[in-house]
Order: C-alpha cells, then structure tokens, then sequence
C-alpha cells in the first residue's frame, strides 16, 4: 500500500450514496504510543480512529468530533477524536487481559457516544447501547436511531496499520433502494487482508468496477495532540485557590500529565500564584465593562 496517513471521499455519479476510505500508518503509531493495553484492545483503539476521521469528514462543521465507547467490562473505554482536519488523538483504558467476542463480552454493560464539539456554537451529543459484534455494528445503530440515513462502515486494524470504509446515503436524494442494496452487496465482500493491502482506487476498483465513481483528492491525516499550558492552566483555575494551595502543601508542586500525548506539564507555588492572579484580573477587567 502506498496511500497511508490520507481520507478519500468519493460519490456515485449515477446514485444517492456517497463514500469515505481512511488509511492510518504513521499517526495510528503515533496516536498509540503512550496508551497501554492488549494487542487486542490496541486494536479496538485503531478501528475507533479510522471510524471517527470518517464521521468527521461526513458533516460540515469547523471543530471536532468525539467517539467514545465506555462500559464496565474489561475494557473500559476508547477515546477517538478528530478534528475537521483530520488531526487525531486516542485514548485506551482496559484491564491487562481483554477477551475476544462481542462488544458486550469486552465492554460489559457500555454505551456509545457521538459528540460534535463546534468551535462555535454548542455541541451536539448521541448515545446508544455499547451493542454487536463490533465497534462498525454500533456506529451503524447510532446513524440508524439518530441519522435515519442509510450508513456502513467497515473496519479493520493490525499492528502497523487502521483502516476503513464508509457508504452513506446522501440527505435529501430520493435514490432507489435497490442501488442503495447492491452498493452495500459488493462492500460486503471486502476482506480484512484487502482492506489493509490495496489503495483507495484499487479496493473501489475490486468492490465497485461497474460503477461510475468520482473519487477525490486526497486528504492528510495526522496525530495531533489539543493539550497546551493555557488548557491546563484554564483548568487549574476552576479547581480554586483553597484547593490549588492544599496541593501545593502536600506536594509542594502541582503536576499534571496529559492522557493522550503523556506530555508532563509542572506548576509550582510561583506558576499557580501568576495564574490565580491572572485570572482575578480578568474578573475585574469584565466587571469595570
């Protein structure tokens, strides 16, 4: 395969469907670096990454969205996120042995949510049961609950590499069923080994080769991590002084490691003082407006 780190969008001339293919080589390294659990569970985070970079890349929206699957099984919850440029970061929380089957033998009793978090405006958040026999089964029932829009999605990770592929009805085309079934009869054949070995064109060729498709250029996918001082910091102002001083007395420093990334961030007595003040004179500022 020589198309890696990259989302293809392609639509159907003749149809109401459109599509989504993602490959994930290099951020799907670096997004897993710094979280520990079972090849198995790894895997699970891959799937949820390629996943998420196809949702996102289905709505118009400057901001970002959040996958999460959460229960209390061993496996204990997945944090996929991608921004509407495809920056990606993943979190994994397992126990050291996660059993292969359904999602409810991994998760237990879980669920799945979609949040859309805007850069303007107020995020939008669905859930539905942590069900099936894999993540694409649930992502299928969100869209089929929420969405009411014909949607598959397939996915597949090893060790080197996650991927996917992602059918969808287009809102507000009066399409007939019948295409809508034959497009998702050939998606179905796609196999796990054609699915991490062949590009973008070579796998729509193999599934759809009597189809007029438009495929488009394609997009990078990178890792990227949202956290910075100004984050932590904004949230070290909402704990208080009381509470930011009784760690500082504990401790004698303040330090925060960030989940995604591992990045490690230090705040001593100095560095939390500047910011309490920082943040009373911001308060004084609006309040003389």
């Amino acid at each position: 395969m020589t198309e890696q780190d990259v989302l293809r969008r392609f639509i159907f001339e003749d149809l109401g469907v459109r599509g989504t293919w993602v490959n994930l080589t290099q951020s799907w390294q670096a997004a897993k670096l710094h979280q520990q659990g079972p090849e198995l569970a790894q895997l699970q985070l891959g799937q949820a990454l390629a996943a998420v970079v196809m949702l996102s890349s289905t709505i118009k929206f400057k901001g970002s969205m959040i996958l999460q699957a959460q229960g209390d099984g061993d496996l204990k919850a997945l944090v996929a996120q991608s921004t509407d440029d495809q920056k990606i970061r993943g979190l994994l929380r397992c126990e050291a042995h996660v059993p292969t089957g359904t999602l409810e033998e991994q998760f237990g009793q879980g669920r799945l949510v979609l949040t859309i978090e805007p850069d303007e405006g107020n995020p939008y958040q669905g859930v539905v049961p942590l069900q099936g026999k894999n993540l694409a089964a649930a992502v299928q029932t969100y869209f089929e609950q929420s969405e009411q829009l014909n949607t598959r999605l397939w996915l597949f990770a090893n060790e080197s590499s996650a991927t996917g592929l992602l059918i969808q009805e287009l809102p507000a085309q009066n399409g007939e069923f019948e295409d809508w079934q034959r497009i998702e009869l050939f998606a179905n054949t796609l196999t796990e080994q054609e699915a991490l070995s062949l590009d973008c064109e070579e796998l729509l060729y193999k599934l759809f080769n009597e189809e007029h498709i438009r495929l488009f250029d394609a997009e990078p996918v990178a890792f990227q991590c949202a956290c910075s001082k100004h984050r932590i910091e904004r949230t070290l102002r909402a704990l208080g002084r009381e509470e930011l001083e009784s760690i500082l007395l504990e401790f004698g420093q303040i330090e925060v490691d960030c989940e995604f990334c591992n990045k490690h961030y230090i705040f001593d007595s100095v560095d939390v003082e500047t910011l309490l003040c920082q943040d009373t004179l911001l308060k004084n500022s609006k309040t003389q407006h």
